[in-house]
């Protein structure tokens, strides 16, 4: 399971996996209380890709990447067109 440290890596990866086969990905999003650990998990039960952070800051990145997946999940629109213009 590769553990992404850079933040453009991580999104770049997750959007390549969620565009080769949309009905297979699953987001995960994880949050442990006791570490203070923010967990984004995206996988097709082949690729298993994942950042995890402690910062304040990235929560705002992975909360803006989670909602731009969600919205491409539930569009009727072009993928490929909708990602690109995000």
């Amino acid at each position: 399971m590769p553990h992404y440290q850079a933040w453009e890596e991580f999104t770049r990866a997750a959007e390549k996996l969620y565009l080769a086969d949309p009905m297979k990905v699953r987001v995960v999003l994880k949050y442990r209380h006791c570490d203070g650990n923010l967990c984004i998990k995206v996988t097709d039960d082949v690729a298993c890709l994942l950042y995890r952070t402690d910062q304040a800051q990235d929560v705002k990145k992975i909360e803006k990447f989670h909602s731009q997946l969600m919205r491409l999940m539930v569009a009727k629109e072009s993928r490929s067109a909708a990602m690109e213009t995000d």
